[in-house]
């Protein structure tokens, strides 16, 4: 092929095959919805993870709610993004609705406290990630809902910036400037924690 006769765009076959298997889905079949599950699950688990702070019961809770509402909405996917972009939002929504509800206070017990994972990492060392981990999600969670929706998705959710613009209805360069100046909160934000 020359080059004259090189297509203009690039054909990206993992966007064509989820579109194949969104029509296969539409038509019934289970194959078509566990391996959308299976190429989206671990960025949703992930993001979701990073949003709870670790908490792996509730990251698996709002996971498994994030799917439910995904099916449940799928006739409403218009394909203008990929999958997981939308399934992202889902799960992004999913935390935010989680976060706003009214929840009791049930003290803790001694039995139920959680053990350090790395038996072989001193105290002081899982305190430290423990702590500056926290200190990063607080201060994401307390950025204003725009920079916190773009920041989360980018760097959680590993959306790349195109759909993330997308999402929000920004241009490219414009959601580069939302996450540039988010970035920058951030930094003065642990810089001043520390």
């Amino acid at each position: 092929m020359t080059e004259s006769q090189a297509p203009s765009q690039p054909v990206h076959r993992g966007e064509r095959d989820e579109r194949q298997l969104l029509v296969d889905l539409s038509l019934g079949d289970r194959s078509a919805a566990d391996e959308l599950v299976e190429r989206t699950y671990e960025m949703v688990y992930g993001a979701l993870h990073r949003l709870t702070g670790g908490d792996r019961e509730l990251t698996a809770d709002l996971t498994q709610e994030t799917y439910r509402r995904a099916w449940a909405s799928l006739a409403g996917f218009k394909g203008r993004s990929r999958f997981s972009t939308w399934l992202y939002r889902i799960a992004y929504t999913t935390f935010l609705n989680h976060i706003r509800r009214p929840r009791r206070v049930v003290p803790m017990e001694d039995g139920h406290l959680r053990k350090a994972e790395d038996p072989a990492a001193s105290s002081e060392t899982l305190a430290m990630k423990s702590q500056q981990g926290e200190r990063l999600r607080a201060a994401v969670l307390e950025l204003d809902e725009p920079l916190r929706e773009v920041v989360t998705a980018r760097f959680w959710g590993e959306v790349p910036v195109r759909e993330i613009a997308r999402m929000v209805g920004l241009s490219e360069q414009g959601t580069r400037k939302r996450l540039k100046k988010a970035l920058a909160i951030l930094d003065n934000a642990l810089e001043v924690s520390s």
